[in-house]
Order: structure tokens, then sequence, then C-alpha cells
């Protein structure tokens, strides 16, 4: 079987082939990405992918959105698109179609990936539990958050959440000044103000102020490389240092948090590109220590095994994960 399996973010929207063999094991081919911004709507990214396919796409389709799923309108949280899921297979010409929050497909990845596919971050070295609820964090436009639950008899149950939107909750006086920071723009900060690609820039913005700096707009791309630069590539750029490693600390607050909330105690998977991408630093730096700073708990924390997805595109294989998922179900 062939399905196309589509991931649609806030900035990019990747589209592949997934083909499906008779043990149910996944396989897709190169991507193609398209940048949301080229494109008016979903409907014309999709053409342009199929005029790429040479015009012809398999029947089937597979759709993973970042943002609440809803049967009468689906709107982006970080892009202006819309879809309307009843008008899908009329519009894109396919047959049947499965739509999912773009980190609930992220966790139907997880929940099918072998041990070889994560890299160790925190507490035990040990895999994923073969049973319990595990928890899937993932910081990018936004903050992608979900979690399954892994039974006894090898099925497992994912549930979607809009994790990335509960309060951003300071820790020091740092943290403080951040919030205060963002308090000054938004009426409500959620943890994604922060703990996102994005966020970099106000943390960085927050620490420039604190001391007394004259700093210029930066855009956090260049935070990123500035602060993540080791010596053989020029040497890093300390005030952008110094925002990688808040972010980091900030990203295991709310990772341990959420762990909390979903009694992820099975573990805590970190995927997405930004989580890949600065996973040397992340090990560095105090991202463990605030992962297991909660009071009482923190005992349970330091036990959980957290991991880093290394496969280079689980919102891809999660959206064909589910579409399988969906349709066995329902033959059976």
């Amino acid at each position: 079987m062939e399905l196309v399996a589509v991931d649609i973010g806030g900035t990019h929207a990747r589209f592949a082939i997934a083909t499906v063999d008779d043990t149910g094991t996944i396989t897709l081919d190169e991507p193609i990405t398209l940048h949301t911004d080229d494109h008016a709507s979903f409907q014309t990214a999709w053409e342009d992918y199929k005029s790429r396919k040479g015009g012809s796409l398999p029947s089937d389709a597979a759709l993973a959105i970042a943002g609440p799923i809803t049967e009468d309108v689906i709107r982006f949280t970080n892009n202006p698109w819309t879809i309307r899921p009843a008008l899908v297979n009329a519009k894109m010409g396919t047959q049947r179609n499965v739509i999912v929050n773009d980190f609930e497909a992220v966790a139907h990845a997880a929940a099918q990936l072998s041990d070889e596919h994560f890299i160790h971050l925190t507490g035990p070295d040990i895999p994923l539990a073969k049973t319990g609820t595990i928890s899937v964090i993932g910081p990018g436009t936004g903050l992608g958050v979900a979690h399954f639950h892994r039974s006894a008899d090898g099925s497992y149950q994912v549930n979607a959440t809009e994790g990335g939107h509960i309060h951003f909750a300071p820790v020091d006086s740092i943290e403080d000044a951040i919030l205060a920071r963002l308090r000054k723009t938004h009426s409500r900060v959620s943890v994604e103000r922060v703990v996102s690609g994005p966020g970099i820039v106000e943390i960085y913005q927050t620490l420039a102020a604190m001391e007394g700096r004259a700093v210029a707009e930066v855009d956090d791309i260049t935070i990123w490389t500035k602060g993540t630069a080791g010596p053989e590539n020029g040497g890093e750029d300390s005030l952008a240092a110094a925002a990688v490693d808040r972010f980091c600390l900030a990203l295991g607050s709310v990772a341990g948090d959420l762990a909390l909330a979903h009694g992820g105690f099975g573990g805590v998977v970190i995927a997405g590109g930004l989580g890949y991408r600065i996973r040397e630093t992340l090990k560095t730096s105090g991202f463990a220590q605030r992962f297991t700073f909660k009071g009482r708990y923190q005992q349970l924390m330091a036990s959980i095994p957290v991991k880093i997805v290394t496969h280079p595109q689980p919102g891809l294989l999660g959206a064909a994960a589910a579409f399988v998922k969906e349709y066995s179900s329902k033959e059976s």
C-alpha cells in the first residue's frame, strides 16, 4: 500500500510517499519540503507537490497538522492556512485520509521506532518502557506536546494535546524577567513563547536588557548559530550562548512538568529538528537538573529515561502510522 504523508508546521510543509509492506513496516521516499509562506493554501501546496511528482499521487493521504484537529475548520497555530476535513478528498483527489495533530503523529512514530532511533539525554540509560505512558515534546516554530500509552499486549494509544499552551512558570529571577518582558506584549504567556525556536529571541533580548547592553534586532537563527558555535567555528557569542543555556533550562523544566502531568514515567522523548540540532548542548546544559527539580518528586523524576529522536522525519512516519492504525482497526 502507498499513501501520501504530509507534515505541516508553522514554517514548512513536508511531503513524502509512504509505502507499507505486508508486515506493517513503513518506508518513506525522499521528502519534499515546501515553505508555507510560498503557498496561499494547503491545496496549492498539494498541487505543487503533485506536479513535482509527475502529476500522479496515491489515492490515500495522511496529514499531520500543527494545530488542534476539529471536524469543521482546522486552523493552524502558526500559519494562516485552513483545512476543511469534509472537503479534503474532493479537493485533493483522494479516496481515504486521516488527519492528526502534528505531535500526535510524532508520538505514533516514537511508539513504533526501535531503540536505535533514539539517543540518551538524561536519566537512566535504558530503553523507553514497554508498558506505561511516555511523553513526547518538541520545540520548533511552536512547542508540540503529546503522549502515548503502551499496553502489555504490544498495542498503544496516542493522545494529542495542546500542552505547549500551558502557562510559563518561572523558576528564578531571570525567568521572572523573561516573563515580565513577554507580558508587555501578551496578556497571557504560554510556555511556547519561551520554549520554541523563536522564543530564543525573547530570552536573548531579556538578558541583553539585564546587562544594559544596546543590542540590535537579531533573528532566532542567528542566535542559535552563534550560541552553539564551538571554538572550531570561530568561537561563540557569549550572550547568545547564555540565551541557549537559559533555553535548555526552561526546556528541562517544561519537560519535567509535562511528564508529571501525563504520568509519563515510562520515558520522555524530545523530538523535532531543534532538539536534535542542539543535542550536544542539551547534554552539557542544566536540562537534567531542571527536569528533576520537582521538590518531593525529584527521586521519581531521576528514574525517568529521557531520549532524543534521531529519525529524520518522525512527523511523516507518524502520519503514515496513524493512517495504518486507523484503517487496520476499521478493516478488522
